[in-house]
C-alpha cells in the first residue's frame, strides 16, 4: 500500500519503520523533511536493532504527501487534529483510511468532512508501545509493546478491515471493538497527564517559582492516585449512563494497571519501565522552573481530552466532581481557547451524539 504518516515523532518514526520493513511504500508528511533519513531503525531498551524499514520520501509537500495515499496515520497532538484534517480533506476519495493514533482527542470529529467524503477514519485505542525519540529522524526507542491492540472504525462496518491493516503492520493481534466511542472515553491520558499536572503545580500562581520538579511518574506520589483513582470512577460511572452503546472495552485503570488502592498505583506507576527518566513539563526561569503550559500534556490533555469527558457527562445530565474540579483548576490558570467542542461538528445534543457515534 501507500502509506503517509503525519509526523516525524516518536510514534510517526516507530509507524514508519514497521510500515517500510514489511514493503510498504512510505511517506513521511512533516516540517523538515531534510532530517529524516530513509533508513530508519527502532532499538530496545539495550539500544539492539529490532525493527528497521526504508521510506520512500519525507516531504512537506501536500501533495505528494496525500494525492496518492491508500492509508494515512496521524500522529500529531489532539490540538493540531483540525488543522491536520483541513490539510488531508483535498486528497480525500472514497475508501480512503486516516488512522489515528492514538485516537483520544476527538479527532474523529475533526475528520467529519472527510468521512462525509467516503473517508473511514479509524483508531486505536492505545499506542503500541513506549516510544522514544534516540535520534531524530533515524531512530526510536521502543519499549513495553503491547500484546493486544483494539481498533474502532467510522464508518463501524469498516474496523474489521483496519483491525486487519494494524495487526500486519505491527505484527500483533488486534481486536474490533463495539464502537468508537470505547476509544473516545479510554481513561488514558486525560485523566493520567492531567490528575498529575494538577498534584504537580496545585499550588501555582504568577509569581511562583518552583527550585525543583519532580520526575513525571518515577516520583508519583499518593495524592495523585487517590485524584486518579476517583477521576477513573467518574468514567466508569460515565459508560454505564451511556446505556445505548456497549463500553465493555472501556476498562478501569484499577484493571489496566493491576492497582485497586492509591498505594499500589503509585507503586506500579512509578516502576514501569517504558516511564523511566521522563520529565515533567516545565521551563527552566531564573531561580528554578515554572509549568510549560504550552506542553501538549496541558494543551491536548485538558482541552482535547478532560474536556470532552466532561462535555459527554453533559449529554447525559451526570456530574462528574472530580473531572471538572480539575478541568476547573487548568481553566483558573490559563486562559480558555480552542476547548474541542462537539457543537463545533454539529453535535448539539444527546440524539446528535448517538447519531454520530453508531454510524
Amino acid at each position: 500500500m501507500n502509506i503517509t504518516i503525519v509526523g516525524a515523532g516518536n510514534i510517526g518514526t516507530q509507524l514508519a519503520a514497521h510500515c517500510g520493513e514489511i514493503g510498504h511504500e512510505v511517506t513521511i508528511f512533516c516540517s523538515k523533511p531534510q532530517n529524516v533519513s530513509n533508513t530508519l531503525t527502532i532499538v530496545n531498551e539495550h539500544d539492539e536493532i529490532i525493527h528497521r524499514g526504508l521510506i520512500k520520501k519525507a516531504t512537506d509537500d501536500k501533495t505528494e504527501a496525500f494525492s496518492k495515499a491508500d492509508v494515512i496515520f496521524v500522529t500529531w497532538p489532539a490540538n493540531m487534529m483540525k488543522k491536520c484534517a483541513s490539510i488531508i480533506e483535498p486528497f480525500v476519495i472514497p475508501g480512503m483510511k486516516i488512522c489515528l493514533i492514538p485516537g483520544t482527542g476527538g479527532g474523529e470529529c475533526a475528520f467529519i468532512n472527510c468521512i462525509n467524503k467516503g473517508a473511514v477514519v479509524f483508531g486505536v485505542q492505545r499506542v503500541p508501545s513506549v516510544a522514544r525519540l534516540v535520534e531524530p529522524g533515524k531512530t526510536v526507542r521502543a519499549v513495553g509493546y503491547r500484546d493486544e491492540m483494539f481498533v474502532a472504525a467510522i464508518p463501524h462496518s469498516y474496523t474489521e478491515d483496519c483491525c486487519e491493516i494494524i495487526g500486519r503492520i505491527l505484527g500483533i493481534r488486534t481486536t474490533a471493538l463495539p464502537n468508537y466511542l470505547n476509544i473516545t472515553l479510554t481513561p488514558s491520558n486525560p485523566i493520567l497527564h492531567t490528575t498529575r499536572l494538577r498534584n504537580l503545580y496545585s499550588d501555582y500562581h504568577e509569581g511562583v517559582v518552583y527550585k525543583n520538579i519532580p520526575l513525571f511518574y518515577e516520583e508519583w506520589n499518593n495524592a495523585t492516585s487517590e485524584l486518579l483513582l476517583a477521576c477513573d470512577s467518574e468514567v466508569q460511572e460515565l459508560c454505564k449512563n451511556l446505556k445505548d452503546f456497549d463500553l465493555s472495552y472501556v476498562k478501569s485503570l484499577r484493571i489496566h494497571y493491576e492497582s485497586d488502592t492509591a498505594e499500589a498505583m503509585t507503586k506500579k506507576i512509578s516502576s514501569i519501565t517504558g516511564f523511566k527518566g521522563l520529565t515533567s513539563p516545565a521551563l527552566k526561569v531564573e531561580g528554578g522552573y515554572i509549568p510549560d503550559f504550552d506542553s501538549r500534556y496541558f494543551i491536548s490533555d485538558f482541552s482535547y481530552g478532560l474536556a470532552i469527558l466532561m462535555q459527554i457527562a453533559e449529554f447525559v445530565e451526570m456530574d462528574a466532581p472530580n473531572m471538572q474540579s480539575t478541568l476547573d483548576w487548568y481553566y483558573g490558570l490559563v486562559e480558555k481557547q480552542n476547548e474541542f467542542k462537539y457543537s463545533d461538528y454539529g453535535i448539539n445534543s444527546y440524539s446528535d451524539f448517538l447519531e454520530f457515534y453508531l454510524k
